[in-house]
């Protein structure tokens, strides 16, 4: 009996494949993971991180954010990162939307559409934007040219009909070039379930239970509101000096740098709760910002540990030495 893989008489070519399917995958992640825990460290935001292709050859990102975030995101890529990356500047002005749907979900397209026009949201619908007589192409030409906004209602039905699919594509060439934002909004369909260039993107679920909560998180997100509460006052960190990270983070490697015999690995070691009552800040905050040195610092079972270089990468701005010197 000869060689078999996944079930079948082993193949080289099939091995092959999944092998750089499996090594495709797991670099997009490293890539999401990496450019997407960027925050500019006086507004706290993070950008939109997209990666694209599906070859090793092909991996391409497109990330989004305001321009200072994205020469924040500019200043941590390589030359050839960024040859390969599209930055898209977040859109300005009052939002232009543009509802993609199957006509069976005609009702709750309808509730979507009216809720975003109460909101603010010119949002363009096909049963109030196309009258006798019009030419639909030019209709939707139109529409989808001046969105600042693609939303598709993804539902079951919506997946199997071609006119939403074209209507998707012309959604994702303006989302790729900077011209519109995409969001796949589910009402019955699982994320898993979303097609594979759709799966990188955050896609908000509607819940029949709650629909006009997912609505409105829908209208904050379009006109930028967040729903993460303000952070509160932290004394210690808010007069720490730039270092390209968030204050929060400044000041949990300040504690490092100031307190170590020896810049060595895990010299000293903080608990979470210890650097949350030192800085004043949320134990939920600490973590966060822990999520920006996460290369430069080991997190186990809530103990901080940090590694040489970060004392290599903070002294200089804590100490009367720089390792650069």
């Amino acid at each position: 009996m000869g060689m078999r893989y996944n079930g079948r008489p082993f193949d080289s070519g099939d091995f092959a494949k999944d092998f750089e399917a499996a090594a495709v995958e797991s670099i997009k992640e490293q890539l999401w993971e990496r450019f997407s825990a960027i925050r500019h460290p006086d507004t706290g935001e993070f950008p939109t991180v997209l990666v694209l292709g599906e070859a090793l050859d092909d991996l391409r990102l497109s990330i989004e954010g305001s321009p200072q975030l994205l020469a924040l995101v500019k200043d941590k890529m390589s030359d050839n990162e960024q040859a390969s990356t599209v930055f898209l500047l977040l859109q300005q002005g009052s939002p232009k939307a543009f509802l993609s749907y199957s006509f069976d979900d005609r009702e709750l397209a309808e509730t979507v559409a009216r809720a975003l026009m109460a909101d603010g949201i010119d949002t363009w619908w096909a049963e109030w934007e196309i009258r006798s007589g019009d030419s639909l192409r030019r209709k939707i030409d139109e529409g989808l040219g001046n969105c600042t906004h693609f939303i598709v209602l993804l539902t079951p039905s919506a997946m199997q009909k071609p006119w939403v699919q074209q209507e998707m594509d012309a959604g994702l060439v303006r989302r790729i070039s900077g011209q519109a934002r995409f969001i796949a909004l589910r009402y019955g369909v699982a994320a898993r379930e979303l097609p594979p260039l759709l799966s990188g993107m955050l896609s908000p679920e509607l819940d029949a239970a709650r629909l006009d909560e997912g609505v409105r998180n829908l209208v904050n997100d379009i006109h930028g509101v967040t729903r993460k509460p303000q952070l509160g006052a932290a004394p210690i960190a808010a007069v720490q000096p730039a270092t390209g990270y968030s204050k929060v983070a400044t000041a949990i490697a300040k504690i490092f740098v100031e307190e170590t015999s020896d810049a060595m690995f895990s010299h000293p070691q903080k608990g979470v709760d210890e650097l949350a009552a030192t800085i004043e800040a949320s134990e939920e905050d600490i973590e966060d910002a822990l999520h920006e040195p996460r290369d430069l610092v080991s997190v186990s079972f809530g103990r901080v540990l940090p590694k040489e270089d970060l004392f290599a990468t903070f002294d200089k701005y804590f100490m009367d030495w720089s390792p650069e010197d």
